[in-house]
């Protein structure tokens, strides 16, 4: 699955990690994570995520 980056503070959305502390189980797919999730490190919406090759 595609990792996502954070634009603004360079956290790194990995699927096969999800974000546990936030709700977010592994093997979630940036696509499937709600709308109202941010950014774990600095509370940007997602839509200030960008596709990583990392």
């Amino acid at each position: 699955m595609q990792k996502y980056v954070c634009d603004v503070c360079g956290y790194v959305y990995d699927p096969a990690v999800g974000d546990p502390d936030n709700g977010i189980e592994p093997g979630t797919a940036f696509e499937d994570i709600p709308e109202d999730w941010a950014c774990p490190l600095c509370d940007v919406s997602k839509d200030m995520f960008s596709e990583t090759d990392e």
